[in-house]
Parts: C-alpha cells; structure tokens; sequence
C-alpha cells in the first residue's frame, strides 16, 4: 500500500465506502501509535520524526502504513460554531498539513476521539457532535479514527445502545465520501464481538493492555478472562489474560472486521525478549491489528528484528484472515511469582491449505511441548477425523529467519542515508510488501514468508519442541504434497 499515493487509495475505495464493507482493513491494519509509550506528550514533530522512522528503518515496507495520533491532540471547541480545533502549541501548522507530509512519506493518517462528552484525557469528546467531527476529520485528510468509550453520559448497557451510539459516527463518516478505517475502543463492553463487525473494523475486545506478560491486575477485573460475559473496561491487562478473554471468540475476526487486543508493548521494557516475540506472534496469529507502541526514535535493534519478521507478518496478513483457535490450555504446571502458569497449543487454517501452530508457554519452566495432528487439525474433525492427521506435514519455524542485530544496527545507525539503509535491506534479502502484498508472496511461495524447514511430520504424528519459559514456538505446516481441500467456511483468497 506504501508504493500507492493516498489520492490513488482513496479513488480506488471511495466508491466502496457505504456499507459494513467499506473496502479497508481486509487484513488487519498495520502502524504505529503514541499512546502506551507517550501519553499526552504528542506534537507535530513526533508525528513527523515517527513516520521518517518508519520509512528508514524499514517497517513501513513490511507493513506498518498508519501513522495514528491518540487522545490530548485538541484545543476544544471553537465558541463560534462547535467546531474542533487543534492545539496549536502542539500542531501550529494545523492537522491538515501535518496529515499532507505522512502521505508524502507513503503512510495514511490516524487521528482520535472518544463516543463521549470527553475523550479519556478529558479533552472534547464526539458525543453528539458526530456529523461535524467526522467532516473535520475527513477535511484534514484523515485515513483512520480510532474512537474510544470514555464519558459516554450512560448510554451504555445493552448491545442495541452501544451499537447505536456508535453507529452514528460510523454513519458520519461513511457521509464524507473519504475511506477511513474505523476502529473502535469500547474495551469489550456490550457483546462488542457479536455486533462491531457490522460498522467497524476493529473493536478493542478487552481492557488496556499493559507491559506485562501474566502479572495480574485489579483494575483488568474479570475473575475467568475468557468468560465472554465478563466486564473489564479497567486497564493493567497482562497478554495472558488478554489470550484468555479472545480465545472465547477469536473465530469472531473476519476479513474487514477485527477483534482487537490492543497496541503492541513491543520495546518498552516491561517483558523479556522470549516474551515480547510469544506476544507478537499471538497478536499476528489471532489476527489483532498490529499498532506499535513504543517510541521509534529510539528503537532498539532487538525491538526492530522482532517487529520485521516478515513470516510472522504474513501470518497476520494471511488473505484467507482467519484467527487461530485455543485448542489446549494446561494450567497442572509450575507458577511465577504472581501465581500464573500455564500452557496453550494455538492452532489455525491458513491460505493455500497451510496451518499456523503456537505453542505457548506462561508457566515458570522450560516445557517439552507436543500436539498431535489430532489436536492440530481438530477443527475441522474431532478425534482424529480430520483427513488432515492423516497426512505427512513439513514444518517451517517462523523465527529462524530473525534478522541478525548486526543488520538491525547498521539500519538504524544508517537511517538517515536512505540508499545505505535500502541496500543494507537489499542484501539482507528483506521482504518488501510494498513491492509485493503478502497475498501476493504468498501466492507464489516466497521463501521469506513461509520461515525455514526444520522437520516433518508422518502422517498421523506429533509435532514436539522445548518451550522455554515465558516464550512461544511458532510454526507453519506445509503438506509436501501439494495443497488438500480444507474444511472451509471462507473463500480462499489464493
């Protein structure tokens, strides 16, 4: 999408822009945004060293196209008319222009607001000021809102009151004539995975998340996260508990429509290296949106080789955008310190007849894991009547191509000399979905996405592999025979 200029995006979707599908986010929509490591402290410079981070690093041509502005951007309203304005401290240049140079770079542009009086910040919300809003956005060249929950007077409920209230805003821009992905943030409230897919293209699912791989919290509240009857609009949610409460309708993820669990804690420090790859290969396996958020400038080359995996990415970005389902979960295993622990085997139908398998373990050990074909292919017949277990399978890890931190650091050393920068990527032999959409890749079989061959498995056999702890395996199966019809409840886009 980066090599497309935005006046040709929009000219391609604007007459698709009326109706549950409007034409964007047909995978799960990839960027950054400024909240979980920034806050408040947003400005039209961050905006704009952000989005030349992305071009020189390299993330923008493996994906991350949305440049997207969270709460504490406003000014209020004009007295006047209601208008919005935009802190001009902040953005004395006005939105407009700061929105004119991310498209320049080949990125779109996201902006915030909340289904409320106040946005969270306590800065003007949309509440009831939906038309106007909408046509601001849509006048400063917005691609994205994300639209969150915070002060919204009460009228929440039931299913049928939030669906209404956000379902105005969703009207509203659909009425400027401008394509932008419409993001909701209601923290999972109402049943949102039973009704968001009908006007948006994403709805948070959960609480906040935050930096944490399994630490409990008060404030993320649910005693069973994966209760679908659960409340937790708090924050402080772990990745764990985050897994748990999707896993009761990850299958709910469709093709412009996506449960979302929230932003990216990817290079803020608060996990591991083990865990920040199982928590991005979970969020690209469940088919989450994947927003970075921590601060680009200063990157880390571990951070930038776990966030450019091209074969992860083309897990999120599968054409055929079906999540992975829970197909094990054992909790008979060893506790950390907050009184976590346990196991999952991840299991999903890729494009082409492939299959994505994650092991996952939270427990505080190393475990040999193992899933049969039986448990692999479950889904699409029990106990063992999947003609799949039946089948020979080769096995392709998805990070035994990690970018080495030698290349990373060079990139991000040399990342004001574009050249430099996209030679270093040309002999690493990087994948560029900007020359080549991952369906497209896909399609022809590019090595780059599909991870390296490691072993087989005979047909009714088991896949087994050292877990280490606080971490996640995670492979793609391919039958060397060629591809095997599938049970299918979606057309195969490859």
């Amino acid at each position: 999408m980066a090599s497309l200029s935005v006046s040709v995006i929009v000219g391609l979707l604007v007459g698709s822009t009326i109706g549950v599908n409007n034409g964007l986010a047909r995978t799960p929509q990839m960027g950054w945004n400024n909240w979980n490591s920034l806050g408040c402290d947003v400005s039209d410079s961050l905006l704009l060293d952000t989005s030349a981070k992305l071009v020189s690093s390299g993330l923008r041509d493996v994906g991350y196209t949305y440049v997207v502005l969270d709460d504490c951007w406003s000014a209020g309203r004009r007295d006047s008319d209601q208008w919005l304005l935009a802190d001009r401290k902040k953005f004395p240049r006005g939105m407009k222009a700061v929105a004119d140079d991310i498209h320049a770079l080949g990125l779109l542009f996201g902006m915030y607001s909340s289904a409320g009086e106040m946005t969270c910040a306590r800065f003007a919300g949309s509440l009831d000021f939906e038309s106007q809003d909408a046509q601001a956005f849509a006048s400063w060249g917005v691609d994205y809102l994300k639209y969150d929950n915070c002060y919204h007077m009460g009228r929440f409920g039931t299913p049928q009151i939030s669906y209404n209230r956000y379902d105005v805003m969703w009207k509203a821009l659909n009425a400027t004539g401008r394509p932008i992905l419409y993001s909701l943030s209601n923290w999972g409230e109402d049943y949102v995975h039973t009704w968001g897919m009908s006007l948006a293209n994403s709805w948070r699912m959960s609480g906040d998340i935050y930096d944490a791989f399994t630490r409990p919290d008060a404030l993320c509240s649910c005693d069973d996260a994966k209760d679908p009857h659960c409340i937790a609009p708090g924050t402080h949610c772990s990745v764990l508990s985050i897994m748990n409460r999707v896993s009761a309708f990850s299958d709910r993820a469709q093709p412009g429509g996506w449960n979302d669990l929230d932003m990216l804690e990817v290079g803020n420090g608060g996990m591991t290296d083990d865990e920040y790859k199982a928590h991005f290969s979970m969020w690209a396996a469940l088919k989450s949106p994947l927003l970075m958020g921590h601060d680009l400038r200063t990157m880390s080359p571990t951070t930038l080789t776990i966030l450019n995996n091209p074969a992860i990415i083309a897990i999120s970005q599968d054409p055929l955008g079906l999540a992975v389902n829970l197909a094990r979960r054992d909790t008979n295993v060893k506790k950390d310190k907050y009184g976590m622990g346990e196991t999952h085997l991840w299991t999903g139908q890729l494009a082409g007849g492939d299959q994505v398998v994650i092991l996952f373990n939270a427990a505080d050990q190393d475990i040999h894991m193992s899933a049969s074909l039986e448990e692999i292919f479950y889904y699409e017949g029990p106990e063992g009547s999947a003609p799949q277990a039946k089948q020979a399978w080769d096995v392709y890890d998805l990070w035994a191509g990690r970018m080495d931190i030698e290349t990373a650091q060079k990139i991000l050393v040399d990342d004001d000399d574009l050249r430099s920068r996209e030679q270093l990527l040309k002999e690493a032999n990087w994948y560029n979905s900007s020359a080549m959409s991952y369906k497209e890749g896909l399609k022809s079989g590019d090595s780059r996405l599909l991870g390296k061959k490691t072993s087989s498995i005979a047909a009714g056999g088991t896949l087994s592999v050292l877990v280490k702890r606080h971490s996640a395996e995670a492979f793609r199966l391919r039958n060397p025979g060629g591809k095997t019809a599938r049970y299918s409840v979606a057309k195969d886009e490859l």
